[in-house]
């Protein structure tokens, strides 16, 4: 309806403004979280009750500047912008913002249309919002109850960051699994953010009121681990002065998390195997046994079938830990979600270094892209950190941080003629034979359009940036294409 390079649906989180929904903005800008304290323009919109309209030449910076999409790409500069607040009963709920190169994109547009616009996005941002209150009313049954449930951690930390058919299909098994009282297997390769798994899996039980108590089972000594978990009397070794709760009684009525579950000495896996089997406890050094309610969440990067084969775990306790499990897809099978990610530790790298506005250059997402990512989701936050204070020292404190793949490291930046002929170089299909005679040409053609963006996707696991570069196409025009062409929604 209006002329705008990009529009963007914000809903309100504390102080923080995070995109819901976006037109014509790059991959990355989904992983952002604006701080209104932080950008002049959204505290301005925030401020007011009506469309609030910004000169070409205003001085505040555009919180969008570098992250439209299309032919303006990382160099733009937004000319035109306008936003609205979004208020429910009179509370703030969100922004809607548009944006344009052309400075006088938005002149001629009706204030009416702005009405409609704004009371839209409203409506949305409120529907999301009692739909949200509705499945939360219904899981968290009991009021806090215990201090260890305010544990001071950063919601963002907490989130799956991504959209890919992957990631979509684990965030369902979760909430599938999460409403039972199962214990709950995660396995998946270093890296890949099974701990999240778990965070997300407690938020969403019927225990989400209660503790959720961590254990790593790989750092306790095999001479403690019996009495962490499961405690000791005073006396019952050198060292116990007095009686200790051990994990289990700790997060009695609650859940347990138990990370690296693989290294956990044979020894103990007995009285584990109990616990899971009965709800009985008995602490070090004494006779009597204690009933707890504990729902049991364990994680580990081993093969338990194959430790189980090689006798360093029990089967028994292995087919009963493995009633759920989910596994944690490599971000090397999470292509589409690289950008988001990248988008967002950049945006963590801002906050933690104290630097302007970090983006990434389309070279650099496409090296990102690329890379098989060995040590998965942490070993990109841990490039993306680096390569965001090498990217600093070139540019003023406070100004804006542009990544080049250079910034990367070696294994990453790669010069693009030496990705391989698949990428840069792509193997056309022919056209399809299955046209019959007499199909009239714009059948044939458009056929043949479906049949060449469908091997592009296949060849990039459903990535449509990367399928959009290889087409030589932009990616908003290869979607507007697909639509057309019934290829999706």
């Amino acid at each position: 309806m209006l002329p705008a390079d990009a529009v963007t649906l914000l809903g309100l989180q504390g102080e923080e403004l995070v995109p819901v929904a976006a037109h014509g903005l790059a991959q990355e800008a989904l992983g952002h979280r604006f701080a209104i304290k932080d950008h002049p323009r959204f505290l301005a919109i925030c401020q007011e009750q009506d469309v609030v309209r910004f000169p070409a030449d205003s001085p505040l910076e555009d919180p969008f500047d570098g992250l439209l999409d299309g032919d303006h790409g990382f160099t733009s500069t937004v000319h035109a912008c306008l936003g609205m607040p979004l208020r429910v009963k009179g509370e703030l709920a969100g922004v809607l913002a548009l944006d344009a190169i052309a400075h006088d994109a938005f002149d001629a547009a009706p204030s009416l249309l702005f009405d409609v616009l704004g009371a839209l996005g409203a409506a949305t941002l409120r529907m999301s919002d009692l739909a949200e209150a509705l499945v939360a009313a219904e899981r968290h049954q009991r009021h806090i109850a215990d201090v260890l449930v305010r544990q001071a951690t950063d919601a963002r930390e907490q989130e799956m960051i991504g959209n890919s058919p992957a990631l979509e299909n684990l965030k369902e098994e979760v909430g599938l699994f999460a409403s039972s009282e199962f214990p709950v297997l995660i396995t998946g390769e270093t890296g890949t953010g099974k701990e999240l798994v778990v965070k997300s899996l407690h938020r969403q039980s019927l225990r989400a009121t209660q503790p959720l108590i961590y254990v790593n089972c790989a750092a306790l000594p095999e001479s403690v681990v019996e009495s962490e978990l499961f405690g000791h009397e005073a006396g019952s070794f050198t060292g116990a002065t007095q009686r200790r709760l051990g994990k289990f009684q700790v997060a009695d009525g609650g859940c347990l998390f138990l990370d690296e579950i693989g290294e956990l000495p044979l020894s103990v896996q007995p009285k584990l195997l109990r616990v899971l089997q009965s709800g009985e406890i008995q602490r070090v050094g004494s006779d009597q046994t204690h009933q707890v309610s504990v729902r049991v969440f364990a994680a580990t990067n081993r093969d338990l079938e194959k430790e189980v084969e090689a006798g360093r775990f029990r089967s028994d306790l292995w087919h009963r830990l493995d009633v759920c499990r989910l596994l944690v897809p490599p971000l090397r099978n999470r292509r589409g979600d690289v950008a988001v990610l990248a988008g967002h530790f950049c945006d963590q790298a801002r906050r933690q270094l104290g630097l302007g506005p970090i983006r990434l250059h389309p070279e650099a997402v496409t090296a990102l892209e690329a890379y098989s990512w060995p040590g998965n989701v942490r070993e990109l936050e841990n490039v993306l950190s680096r390569a965001a204070l090498r990217a600093s020292a070139r540019v003023a404190k406070g100004n804006l941080i542009l990544v080049q793949a250079a910034d990367l490291g070696a294994d990453l930046a790669l010069p693009l003629q030496t990705l391989s002929a698949k990428t840069m170089q792509p193997s056309f299909p022919q056209p399809s034979s299955e046209v019959e005679e007499g199909t009239p040409l714009r059948e044939a053609v458009e056929a043949y359009q479906r049949h060449l963006i469908q091997a592009a996707l296949d060849r990039h696991d459903g990535v449509w940036a990367a399928a959009a570069r290889e087409l030589g196409m932009h990616r908003s025009n290869l979607h507007h294409l697909s639509q057309r062409l019934g290829l999706r929604d």
